[in-house]
């Protein structure tokens, strides 16, 4: 694959050459286009040598090969960061006064953005339009990570580790055969739940299931690259969170509906992919449990936990909120009905939109990296089943919203 790799003027522009690094090792050829600004932190000798090409950023360089308008034709994919606020705004603009941003108007390749910037400066109503405006036109741009910026300063700002970009980066590369096109879900809020939630019983020790959380992670990475906003509300996962979503970090079940009721009210869609505890202690010890001299066993009293999906639905019901509810459920089969069974009675009885209708096992599911779900819609429409990878049957699921997000307006 053919990079163009961009680099803003930033002090994050030290972190890009890992980023370049993960690239060529992977095999990919890549064209390293620093604005001027960029030189001031890394200099060209660097980026020469990590990527094996000359650089420039100036128009006037190798003019008998157009070559700011032959990068962009050649280009199958342009990453740009750190995308500073101020490249942010001359993409958004069409502004074409340097070699990269000449290179951004030519090209038709996927393009991935990687903020990085004070968090002032990310958070201006500026900044956030022209984010919104390249989301719109099909772009991706990540959301910046949270921590220590330069200086004292802290909050959302921080550019993405570049693992996570050149994750990020393959994915806003790889054509779509379910969406109809690349930004279909552009402009578009989801908030997805995801991961199992952990409910205490003493400071060592919890009640929690097996959810690894790689159908949510999966999930999310097809909204980003349907071109949605993403919040991510994560309780346990075994595998690292999506890069470039709206990351909110819960453990228990408490905390899972406090999150998830508050980010649904302005969302245009809910996913609840995370498996929640029906229950929770009753009490928990502040001390760690120990085994009894004399033999006798704890007894552990719990409680229900809250129905944050039918919570959900009645909130939308008062208050308004997604236009598509999605529900969860994992389903075993037993002598009251098979799993398809159980999930048609817990789709009338949530009220959800649509029920992804797992059956689960100690071999199925769990911690794997296939699956098969049957979609259950409470239109009546017939249920879809979707198998492979949770990758593929996240972008099943995410056409089908994105056709239920159609049809509601």
């Amino acid at each position: 694959m053919r990079i163009v790799l961009g680099v803003g003027g930033g002090i994050a522009a030290y972190k890009v050459a890992s980023l370049l690094r993960l690239f060529t090792e992977a095999g990919h050829s890549v064209t390293v286009i620093p604005t001027e600004a960029s030189r001031q932190f890394v200099g060209t000798a660097t980026w020469e040598a990590l990527s094996g090409n000359p650089i420039s950023n100036s128009v006037f360089d190798a003019v008998d090969q157009v070559r700011h308008v032959r990068l962009g034709q050649e280009a199958d994919l342009v990453v740009i960061a750190p995308a500073t606020a101020d490249l942010l705004a001359r993409a958004a603009s069409g502004m074409a006064n340097d070699l990269l941003t000449g290179t951004l108007l030519v090209s038709r390749a996927p393009v991935l953005f990687a903020p990085a910037m004070h968090t002032e400066m990310w958070l201006h109503p500026a900044t956030q339009a022209n984010v919104a405006l390249l989301r719109e036109r099909g772009a991706v741009v990540l959301e910046p990570a949270v921590g220590r910026l330069t200086g004292a300063d802290s909050g959302p700002g921080r550019l993405p580790e570049p693992e996570e970009i050149f994750a990020a980066a393959l994915r806003a590369a790889e054509p779509s055969t379910t969406f109809p096109a690349h930004g279909s879900l552009s402009g578009r809020t989801i908030t997805i739940t995801a991961g199992g939630t952990r409910e205490p019983l003493d400071p060592v020790r919890f009640l929690g299931n097996r959810s690894s959380g790689k159908q949510g992670v999966a999930l999310a990475e097809a909204a980003l690259s349907a071109g949605a906003s993403v919040r991510f509300i994560a309780a346990h996962l075994e595998v690292p969170p999506p890069a470039g979503v709206d990351l909110t970090v819960v453990e228990t079940a408490l905390e899972l509906r406090e999150a998830t009721l508050q980010q649904a009210r302005d969302c245009d869609v809910l996913i609840m992919a995370a498996a929640v505890a029906d229950f929770r202690a009753q009490s928990v010890s502040d001390t760690k449990v120990k085994k009894r001299d004399d033999g006798e066993n704890p007894v552990i009293v719990l409680e229900r936990n809250p129905d944050i999906l039918a919570e959900a639905v009645e909130q939308r019901r008062n208050l308004g909120g997604p236009a598509v509810i999605v529900g969860f459920a994992a389903e075993t089969g037993d002598d009251e009905g098979t799993p398809l069974a159980h999930g048609e009675r817990k789709l009338k009885r949530k009220g959800c939109d649509l029920l992804v209708l797992n059956r689960v096992g100690r071999s199925l599911v769990f911690g794997q990296d296939t699956t098969e779900v049957t979609i259950l819609d409470a239109g009546g429409a017939e249920p879809e089943t979707a198998a492979g990878s949770k990758s593929e049957v996240a972008k099943v699921v995410l056409a089908r919203i994105a056709a239920s997000l159609g049809a509601s307006n």
